[in-house]
């Protein structure tokens, strides 16, 4: 189990800096949670009752989350312990609402979120050149 989380947490640290960014506005980091939220609450198939309970800890856990990665941004092998040492911690609070198995999934979940993420920045950069290129500048 141990070495499952260990992974895991290798594959969620790879996207943590785009979700750690110094310069996010406070409204995208809590639209980014809130959709995360709705995401893995709809990939868990959780019953109004679990998501009422799960909404508030998973908030928390974003937070922690994010705090974590940003203030361990420089080590990347320090900040992957941490957040191994996080998720492992709010494993414990997740499984009292969903589930051992479901509370596994919770981090699968959010690093699928976080690739889709990824994805579409990648896209709309593609897309858009004057994005990659600040002042609409082109080569």
């Amino acid at each position: 189990m141990k070495r499952f989380l260990f992974i895991l947490s290798l594959f969620v640290l790879t996207a943590a800096p785009i979700l750690a960014q110094e310069d996010d506005d406070v409204d995208d980091n809590a639209t980014i949670r809130d959709k995360m939220s709705e995401y893995i609450q709809q990939r868990l198939n959780l019953s109004p009752e679990e998501a009422k309970k799960f909404k508030p800890v998973f908030i928390e856990y974003f937070k922690d989350w994010k705090k974590t990665a940003k203030e361990n941004r420089g080590d990347n092998l320090v900040m992957r312990q941490k957040i191994t040492d996080l998720q492992v911690k709010y494993r414990a609070r997740f499984k009292d609402i969903v589930g051992e198995q479901r509370s596994n999934l919770i981090f699968t979940h959010q690093r699928g979120f976080i690739l889709e993420l990824r994805r579409l920045r990648q896209e709309r950069l593609k897309n858009n050149p004057a994005k990659r290129n600040p002042g609409g500048k082109t080569k």
